[in-house]
């Protein structure tokens, strides 16, 4: 079940939100843990076992860690911080990565090996980061012990935020689980937050997305370097409408419930540098490595060689993260590499160039990175790199290249406009004017029609992926 169609638009989340609100606050997060049990089993019933373990191994990895800190401890402490993290990462690798290193395994040994060819479980690796925040953050004294078991189940299961994110820190929310507050204010703020992203993912992500794989799908020697290029800009824009169009959705339906969860996107397309891009995108996952691996390591305290160490294995993680496959590892030291090379060579530089060129330059290094993250053999992508940097017979362009660009020129400049925070601005101007009742009615305008718009795509259309669903 997914955001985007029409069973949890009409069924799933009004019976949700009705219980929910008729329920006594006592029982609220008996219904939210019940509700996101429901929401995940329903794709994967099996893997709904693996998260209620997660779930216990770390709440009574928590309590573990209270006592033995009550206890003065710290050791004992520390060592169930461990056995919560190895557990946690035992099974993430097992269902995750269990044939990655198969393989691997049989390329430096020649040794027959049988994959385990397991399902990868919704949102693992999104659920695993966030029970693992939980119990480092009860052994640094961020957040309380959590006694309720119910309401530690709901915030790992919590299913606005369980299948992509943004990735929510347990201290972000400690309060937020044992007392919320439901406002009609906020829950407005919900349903139009929750607009915006589906008219993103509905509207704009789907549609520029059949661009991409139809590029995608073409041979790569019938492949000219305009439509290469083209592919990769459809894959750009499709990448930041499908996943911020997910944080929206998510952020939205937090509101409704009474939860205000951190910001994943501030615009990144905007950025000057790769360094300024990394801190506007998957702000939350950016920050999960800062506080939890980078910063442990030592951070930037030891000297440069091992800032340039802890650099390089955070973006090592960062791209293992995303997949189980080698165009992500690259992917990851790809901006490793980028972001080593401007904190220590480029930054003076930077700083003193034009800022257009800053931004032509950021984003032709964004869309190479894309273009690598979105193919998973290796063949294939060697073929489209070709393509795109004019190796070998290529032609520039064609008439296929042309007509491509003429039948999705209109959708293109809609979604880049769509990227910048000037449609922000525009936005505050004429849907929030200082008129309340103007403000009220244009907003609720503007929600109908796009659910309307949305309601219409979904009924006619049969491609609705999320892309970060397979991380």
């Amino acid at each position: 079940m997914v955001f985007s169609s029409l069973l949890f638009l009409f069924r799933f989340l009004p019976v949700v939100l009705l219980i929910y609100y008729v329920m006594p606050k006592k029982g609220r997060n008996l219904v939210l843990f019940v509700a996101s049990l429901f929401f995940y089993a329903w794709g994967e019933p099996v893997y709904v076992v693996l998260i209620l373990f997660s779930s216990l191994v770390d709440y009574t990895a928590g309590r573990a860690v209270a006592y033995w800190k009550g206890k003065g401890r710290k050791k004992r402490a520390m060592a169930a911080v461990c056995c919560s993290a190895v557990i946690n990462l035992a099974l993430l690798g097992f269902f995750k990565y269990g044939d990655f290193f198969l393989g691997i395994f049989h390329s430096l040994t020649g040794l027959p090996v049988a994959k385990l060819n397991l399902p990868l479980p919704i949102g693992i690796s999104f659920y695993t980061f966030q029970t693992m925040s939980y119990t480092i953050d009860v052994y640094r004294g961020d957040a309380k012990m959590q006694k309720n078991l119910i309401t530690f189940g709901a915030y790992v299961s919590l299913f606005p935020q369980l299948i992509a994110g943004p990735i929510i820190r347990y201290k972000d929310v400690a309060e937020q689980l044992d007392e919320r507050k439901e406002t009609l204010s906020l829950f407005c703020r919900g349903i139009l937050r929750f607009v915006i992203g589906l008219g993103k993912k509905v509207l704009i992500a789907n549609q520029i997305g059949a661009l991409w794989q139809e590029i995608a799908a073409m041979e790569s020697g019938n492949l000219t370097t305009a439509t290469a290029w083209l592919g990769v800009l459809a894959f750009t824009l499709q990448i930041y409408f499908d996943f911020s169009g997910y944080s929206d959705m998510a952020i939205g339906l937090g509101a409704m419930f009474g939860f205000e969860f951190p910001e994943n996107f501030q615009y990144p397309y905007e950025s000057k540098s790769i360094t300024e891009f990394w801190r506007r995108w998957h702000i939350s996952l950016g920050t999960w490595f800062r506080e939890y691996v980078y910063i442990p390591l030592g951070g930037n305290r030891r000297g440069v060689g091992r800032q340039i160490f802890n650099l390089a294995v955070v973006w090592f993680l960062t791209g293992l993260w995303h997949g189980a496959y080698m165009n992500f590892v690259l992917w990851g030291l790809y901006y490793g590499v980028i972001l080593i090379v401007e904190k220590f060579l480029l930054k003076p530089v930077l700083s003193k160039i034009p800022g257009w060129f800053c931004h032509l330059y950021t984003m032709v290094l964004v869309m190479i990175g894309w273009a690598l993250f979105s193919w998973q053999d290796m063949a294939d992508a060697g073929g489209f790199f070709q393509a795109m940097f004019h190796v070998g017979s290529m032609k520039w362009a064609d008439g296929q290249s042309a007509y491509l660009i003429l039948s999705n020129g209109l959708l293109i400049l809609v979604a880049v406009a769509g990227s910048f925070s000037w449609m922000k601005k525009l936005w505050g101007r004429y849907l929030t004017p200082p008129d309340t009742r103007r403000r009220d009615w244009g907003q609720i305008l503007f929600v109908t029609g796009v659910l309307i718009g949305c309601v219409a795509m979904l009924v006619n259309s049969s491609y609705n992926p999320f892309l970060y669903f397979r991380f």
